[in-house]
């Protein structure tokens, strides 16, 4: 061994050595998987030499799926859990998230937090009657809704005057210098209470004992202090607590005369009690200021010992005192976990009450009353004792009482972590599920149950089966609750259904499954669900505010089928009490509620609910939601609002003059609202309205100034040329002003008004292109503008709007610089704008200069491009050259040396855009002679025909169709012979992009050049083709089924007709059918004599598939070949007859097809003999029950009335329309009708003469017809 590598080897022992020392030295614990603890290979499980040959490292490979399935042999989890799906690598992180609650932002998570109310009172159904005490009526609601904004406005005005009173603090101790005083002195006259400076000491604490002064000494009862007159000073909240024998202040009770616990005067009902409440008797004897029982801050009630004398401890001992004070207790430090001193007593009353008020047992109230004389009554049927799982949360034994240890009871029966299998067929219950499905687990129960548990049982039965249920248990579970919907009542499916929709853990499926089951529902129970109408609101409003479309959608249904069962009137008074709810997300859904329910009811019904709203005096609330209404009508209706737009307008013009902002800002945008669903008409509703909004945009800033100018740009487009000109000119002084706001939505509004004040009629070129441009391109086209996709978006859509107006030059002129800034976002946005302008306005005024620097910018954003959205420079530099035209000439050589360069790239997605850019400027090289380049780019492009991604491959195929398209086939390099045996293995890729390609190119070929390829490799192409009849995609089956047109036009229809024939034979229906096309077109293509003998042939085989293949391939062929087909119907009607006469209905619909496209075809050319030979075999077939037979049955039959016309079958028709049995007369009533519709001229002169009667006359003459 060379002395180097020794020397190696001993500096790599000696290093080792040393780290494992280092580790070993210290005494952190440090993870031993990244830093190699002692005696771990850090590489153990990792190849440490790679296998010579390639068996050796097929029997090494195999090792960790051995290792898989023996860990999984181990596995002792519940099988149901052993298949659940893994997520593979490529979806982690990337799919959207299936529970609604991961994808909510905060504010529609406040749905969580609604209550479902109680049932309500249905004054249609109780008449004139006194409702039910027990039941909520309409004025109860109102009471409770004025009873919280009552509370909410008090605890605000509280809140303010202590902000007020903390601001009052502050100011006098900023003016007064504080005194420095000793410890034990004692003031004689009151001094003003000065704040202390913050600290972080313990005697900072909201819990040290109070007094008067904050330092001075706990005054005590057998005391009566200097100071016993009381302080005038401010209370603040650290007062002191008041003791009997000393008047602390005005609201403390004088001694003797003490009630624990009791309100002090002066306070709100709803505040919490102060610490002046509490009194505390205590021995009279000189005490310390230890002594005193520290009262526990933010207590409604007093502890243990504070509103009695502590009976039950030795005099002398401390109190147990509050958890967590500032100075603890000996017995507070045992119990101080995590527990707040506010649960602590919490949990205490709890169990104080429930022991006290808990139910007598019967043994209890057996030994109370006497055996004889009292009957036990039954609890009435609708009482439901309460159950709150908080409540009972919080009954635990507080330490307070025995704070011993009692060993738990053993539960042998409980499960851990393995579910219970679900009973009777049920679905698998995930742990959520529980809660609510939990009792279906009790079997045994069942029996006992009376006839509502068991009705409820079965409810929640269907419901799981909805919710988890394969998709035949789901149908079957939907069915059943629809159809019994009446029979299980309103009250219990509701009570079932809403709570869990309100689940936080439920998914998109899920909620989508319940709201489903809502529809049906509603639909069943009709009126009955008038007194859960605000129950179900409460649970469908949050989905009208989804970020998913199809659950808005949903939302609107069922709010819409809800308000017609239920009516206007529930509607109004289940959601008038939300109107002007405090909480602002409330308001939200039920305006969006509110304009569902005018959607389904029509609008007058509500205008006169809606002025009353928004006229409100009470609150602005009301005002501002009754205004929103409005506005989600308009964006709902669209211009359905039209015949009510004067009302609408008339209702909600006074809130521009509002006093609150809210009210204003939400009117201007109402009215834009209705000024966009009336575009383009509707301008005279809005006169009332424009001085206010002129006045408005002249004194508002801010979000009202932007609501306001939202209005007007909505309202100019409205009106006549003329006064659009001068609205616009006055508008813009205060747009341009705002152009500079730093505000995001103003910014967006004022592009919206700029893009609608440029494109209205009116408005002159030289006005925008001298007032608005500069400052415009100035102050939006920068960097930051292409970042935000809202702004991106609105401000490309502007500057195409203001180019329409002034033309290309001046647009891309300002911009062309930009395609070389170095940001790749705001270069895409450049070059978006550009290739719209372009696309819309062409070329012609770019001069030389521009177009110069337009080739070499889109060059370089081409080639710069690093993100995955290429379509955007795609598509820029595809309009620009394609506008352009013949001037790209001298460019084209770079552009295509650009191209090769990057076909080579090693980064797929650049080949790809490069291959993607020749298809698209293929035309252009075209125009511009450029042949020879264009013969140079196909022989490159056949050069990577080899590669191995599959959308880079369709793209290379993609540019040789476009060369191929536009160079043809004789000029075409590589020659057509050399390419197309190369593309017949391509065929075989299963990529959707490379199959469509591929086809094309090929039946462009076939279409085009088929002599330069010998038959046999068509004939191979053919073969191929059979499987892409099986793509998902109809493109590239309609595709296949041209192509062999295509190719039976090049070699013959024999050899490709005997291969589709064949694929007749295949099982799958969907390559028959396809089959079946592609040999009408042969026979389209290649005359039908030259397939019609075949087929006919192949008729013989008694196979139905084939049968039904050829028949459909009849019925394809002359729906193809129309007239042609009168040289072939004698032909094939007896092969016809024999299939109308078929026991198998499949062949008769077929064959009922086939006639009818044969009739069409041959309509007025003389076959009308073998017509009504065919209708006389095709009319038996009206009484079939299959929908697809009757089906093709009558359409044949509508085929023959225009062949034959009506009168013929009239006379079909007239025997059997007055049939005596009933289901003979309907059929034939169904084929009057249609006769009736489609010729009801025609039939007047078929119609019967009747002889006159004695009472009736059934002549009529012309002149009577006329009259």
């Amino acid at each position: 061994m060379d002395s180097t590598d020794v020397e190696i080897k001993k500096t790599q022992e000696e290093r080792r050595k040393l780290e494992e020392q280092r580790a070993s030295l210290t005494s952190l614990t440090f993870d031993a998987d990244l830093y190699g603890g002692e005696g771990v290979d850090r590489f153990q499980g990792y190849e440490l030499s790679i296998p010579v040959t390639e068996e050796e490292e097929e029997a090494d490979g195999d090792h960790s799926g051995r290792d898989l399935a023996r860990r999984m042999a181990s596995f002792t989890g519940p099988s149901a859990l052993s298949e659940v799906p893994r997520a593979s690598e490529e979806d982690s992180g990337f799919r959207k998230p299936q529970r609604i609650i991961d994808r909510e932002d905060e504010y529609r998570r406040k749905r969580l937090q609604q209550m479902i109310s109680p049932d309500r009172n249905d004054p249609f159904a109780s008449g004139e009657a006194t409702p039910d005490p027990s039941v909520r009526t309409y004025a109860d609601v109102m009471r409770e809704q004025a009873l919280k904004r009552q509370k909410d406005e008090i605890l605000r005005e509280i809140a303010k005057k202590k902000e007020e009173e903390k601001n009052k603090v502050a100011a006098e101790v900023a003016a007064a210098p504080q005194k420095r005083r000793n410890r034990w002195d004692q003031s004689q006259e009151p001094e003003p209470e000065a704040k202390k400076p913050k600290s972080s000491s313990d005697w900072d604490a909201p819990d040290s004992t109070p007094g008067i002064g904050r330092w001075d000494a706990t005054p005590t009862p057998g005391r009566v202090a200097a100071d016993a007159t009381p302080s005038v000073a401010r209370r603040n909240r650290w007062d002191e607590t008041p003791t009997p024998g000393r008047l602390a202040d005005a609201d403390a009770t004088p001694a003797g005369g003490v009630t624990p616990g009791a309100t002090p005067a002066g306070m709100a009902w709803d505040a919490t009690p102060k610490l002046g409440a509490i009194a505390t008797p205590t021995p009279k004897r000189q005490r310390s200021r230890w002594d005193e029982t520290p009262a526990a801050v933010g207590a409604a009630t007093p502890l243990p010992g504070a509103a009695t004398p502590a009976a039950a401890f030795t005099p002398g001992v401390t109190p147990i005192g509050g958890v967590d004070l500032a100075t603890p207790t000996p017995s507070a430090i045992k119990f101080s976990g995590a527990i707040t001193p506010e649960q602590y007593n919490l949990l205490r009353w709890e169990r104080d009450i429930e022991e006290r008020n808990r139910p007598l047992t019967d043994e209890e109230l057996d030994a109370m009353f006497p055996q004889e004389g009292y009957k036990v009554l039954d609890p009435p049927a609708s009482y439901v004792p309460i159950r709150t799982p908080a409540r009972k949360l919080l009954a635990t034994p507080t330490p307070l009482g025995t704070p011993l240890y009692a060993i738990p009871e053993e539960n042998r029966g409980q499960q851990f972590d393995v579910p219970k299998e679900a009973p009777g067929g049920l679905p698998f219950m995930k742990p959520e599920d529980y809660q609510y499905f939990g009792a279906l687990l009790n079997e045994e129960e069942e029996e006992q149950l009376n006839p509502e548990e068991q009705k409820e049982r079965k409810i929640m039965k269907l419901l799981l089966k909805v919710k988890n249920g394969t998709p035949p248990q789901r149908k079957t579970a939907l069915r059943q609750l629809t159809d019994k919907a009446r029979e299980f009542g309103a009250g219990p499916l509701f009570n079932k259904i809403l709570p869990l929709l309100m689940q936080p853990t439920l998914e998109d499926q899920e909620r989508h499954l319940l709201v489903k089951v809502i529809d049906r529902v509603l639909y069943k129970l009709d009126e009955l669900v008038r007194p859960y109408v605000h129950k179900i609101l409460v649970v469908i409003e949050p989905l009208l505010i989804d970020e998913d479309y199809y659950a808005r959608v949903e939302g609107r249904e069922i709010i819409s089928n809800l308000s017609k069962a239920a009516g206007l009137a529930t509607m109004i008074a289940a959601m008038r009490p939300d109107i002007d709810n405090i909480d602002e997300y409330v308001r939200n859904t039920t305006a969006r509620a509110f304009s569902v329910v005018a959607s389904a009811l029509g609008i007058p019904a509500l205008l006169p609910f809606l002025k009353a709203v928004c006229q409100s005096k009470k609150s602005w609330q009301a005002r501002h939601t009754g205004i929103k209404i409005v506005q989600q009508i308009a964006i709902l209706m669209g211009c359905a609002v039209l015949p009510h737009l004067k009302s609408l307008v008339e209702i909600i013009e006074h809130g521009l003059s509002d006093e609150n902002q809210k009210v204003r800002t939400i009117t201007a945008l109402s009215l834009a609202a209705l000024a966009e669903a009336a575009a383009p008409y509707g301008i005279e509703s809005f006169d009332s309205v424009l001085k206010p909004l002129w006045k408005g945009i002249r004194s508002h800033r801010g979000k009202v100034l932007a609501a306001f100018l939202k209005a007007i740009g909505f309202i100019i487009p409205l009106m006549d040329a003329v006064y659009a000109s001068y609205y616009t000119k006055e508008v813009m002084f205060i747009l341009i002003r705002e152009f500079q706001s730093p505000d995001e939505e103003m910014k967006k509004i004022v592009l919206k008004v700029v893009k609608q004040c440029v494109s209205t009629e009116g408005v002159e070129s030289d006005y925008i292109r001298n007032d608005i441009l500069p400052e415009f391109f100035r102050n939006f086209w920068v960097r930051r503008m292409a970042l935000d996709r809202r702004n991106y978006r609105q401000l490309v859509d502007t500057t195409v709007e203001i180019a329409n107006k002034v033309g290309v030059a001046d647009i891309v002129g300002r911009i062309v610089e930009d395609l070389k800034d170095e940001s790749e976002p705001y270069r895409r946005m450049v070059m978006e704008t550009i290739e719209k302008v372009v696309a819309n306005l062409g070329a012609s005024d770019i001069d030389a200069r521009l177009e110069e620097l337009l080739i070499d910018g889109i060059l370089y954003a081409f080639q710069e491009q690093t993100s995955d959205d290429a379509n955007v420079m795609l598509n820029g530099f595809g309009a620009v050259v394609n506008s352009l035209g013949q001037r790209v000439k001298p460019y084209l050589p770079q552009i295509c040396g650009t191209i090769k360069w990057r076909l080579n790239n090693k980064s797929a997605k650049v080949r790809q855009q490069a291959a993607d850019l020749i298809s698209r400027i293929a035309v252009v090289m075209k125009q511009c002679q450029e042949e020879q380049l264009m013969g140079h780019l196909g022989v490159v492009l056949y050069e990577y025909l080899g590669e191995e991604y599959p959308e880079v491959l369709g793209s290379i195929l993609g540019a040789l169709k476009a060369i191929v398209n536009v160079i043809g086939m004789t000029k075409m390099t590589p020659p057509i012979k050399d390419l197309l045996p190369r593309l017949t293995p391509i065929l075989k890729n299963r990529h959707e992009k490379v199959q469509e390609n591929c086809i094309d190119l090929v039946g462009r070929i076939a279409d085009r050049g088929a002599e330069f390829v010998p038959a046999r490799e068509w004939m191979r192409i053919c073969f191929e083709l059979l499987e892409m009849l099986k793509a998902h995609k109809k493109g590239i089956r309609r595709a296949t089924v041209n192509t062999f047109g295509y190719i039976a036009k090049a070699i013959g229809p024999q050899d490709v007709l005997a291969t589709l024939l064949n694929n007749l034979k295949v099982q799958e229906r969907q390559n028959r059918v396809c089959t079946t096309v592609a040999i009408a077109i042969v026979a389209e293509t290649c005359s039908p004599f030259t397939v019609l003998p075949a087929l006919m042939n192949e008729y013989r085989v008694p196979e139905l598939n084939v049968q039904n293949g050829v028949l459909k391939s009849l019925s394809f062929l002359f729906e193809y070949i129309g007239e042609m087909g009168k040289d072939y119907i004698y032909a094939v009607t007896p092969l016809l007859e024999d299939a109308l006469m078929d026991r198998d209905l499949v062949h008769r619909q077929t064959a009922a097809s086939a006639v009818k496209h044969m009739a069409l075809g041959v309509a007025g050319l003389g076959c009308e003999d073998a017509l009504v030979h065919l209708l006389n075999y095709v009319w038996p077939n009206i009484f079939e029950t299959s929908p697809h037979v009757i089906n093709a049955v009558m359409e044949a039959i509508e085929g023959m009335r225009v062949a034959l016309g009506a009168a013929v079958v009239l006379n079909y028709c007239l025997q059997g329309l007055f049939h005596p049995a009933r289901k003979v007369r309907e059929v034939y009533w169904k084929i009057y009708n249609s006769l009736y519709i489609g010729a009801q001229d025609a039939l007047v002169a078929a119609y019967p003469i009747l002889e006159d009667e004695s009472e009736n006359v059934f002549s009529r003459p012309e002149l009577m017809m006329f009259v």
